[in-house]
């Protein structure tokens, strides 16, 4: 652990800081790092716990790093609940540093390994969440994380797993039978990078993107030569941002289509790391799933 990660986490544990308002009452508290994830927990957890994110809409979680606040409220947490796969890949220290002392659990320990995108033989993908039947898989290892902790509410915490599991499996259904009528030439998915690598298989899309898996990663010229070769030589009419993302990337895309004399369109903004504001159609993350299958649907006809 380097010097400043261990000098905040000892202002953590000895109380010295930021503290967040002790519960009122004597509910399981679990924090997860993503809005996606929280959203999930809230399903499963209805009233008997109280759950709340580190990560707001927009915001990346590839990039995302810890506040002193999100220490001590990790530290407040019977549980603890992230994604995995390297997506939160700065808090992975964190994690390690707190797991003799926290229940923490990955959403992605509880979906079968065989099930989870490789590429080039080494990296994971973490968007696990972009097929919506794979991110139903891991709920009831989460019930059961949560019925361990808290036995009182624990036919609670898996009754409300199954109905959750059972929503996502219809909306995995909706989103099938929804891409598979747009004609095969059409149903191509560009944006500025790979997180929809999971949507693309299980929807049987044809996705490509700028930057890789990670945003860590930045895309150059040459990047952006091939894409926009692709997307001329074969006429695609629409690319994507991304909310989490500057749009700067695909702009750049736009930009050199009009220079070779094709005219591409901006198709809308999806959420690929984050949900939308709490309020909004992508508070949720099966509203998230809706909204972005309807962006990417009314674009590709």
């Amino acid at each position: 652990m380097n010097l400043s990660l261990r000098y905040i986490l000892g202002l953590v544990l000895l109380g010295i800081g930021c503290q967040p308002e002790t519960a009122s009452d004597n509910r399981l508290r679990i924090v997860a790092t993503t809005g996606i994830i929280a959203d999930g927990l809230r399903q499963i957890a209805g009233e008997d716990a109280q759950v709340e994110a580190l990560m707001g809409p927009g915001v990346d979680p590839h990039l995302y790093k810890a506040t002193p606040g999100d220490l001590s409220r990790l530290d407040q947490a019977d549980i603890i609940v992230y994604n995995g796969l390297h997506l939160e890949g700065k808090m992975g220290e964190i994690f390690s540093s707190m797991s003799g002392s926290h229940r923490i659990v990955a959403w992605a320990d509880g979906i079968s390994p065989a099930r989870i995108r490789s590429l080039d033989g080494q990296a994971q993908d973490p968007h696990i969440w972009f097929d919506v039947a794979l991110w139903a898989s891991g709920i009831p290892a989460i019930a059961e994380t949560l019925a361990a902790a808290d036995p009182a509410h624990a036919e609670g915490y898996r009754t409300r797993a199954r109905v959750y599991q059972d929503s996502l499996m219809a909306l995995d259904q909706a989103v099938r039978q929804a891409l598979l009528a747009i004609p095969d030439s059409q149903r191509v998915l560009i944006t500025a990078h790979d997180a929809f690598g999971y949507w693309g298989a299980a929807y049987e899309v044809e996705v490509h993107a700028l930057q890789g898996i990670s945003t860590v990663a930045e895309f150059g010229l040459q990047d952006v030569a091939q894409l926009v070769n692709l997307i001329v030589s074969r006429r695609i009419r629409a690319v994507f941002v991304e909310s989490s993302v500057p749009p700067r990337s695909i702009e750049a895309v736009v930009a050199g289509c009009q220079e070779k004399g094709h005219a591409v369109r901006i198709g809308g903004s999806l959420y690929s790391d984050a949900l939308g504001e709490s309020d909004g159609p992508a508070g949720t993350y099966a509203g998230m799933v809706r909204t972005n299958l309807q962006t990417m649907t009314q674009a590709m006809q």
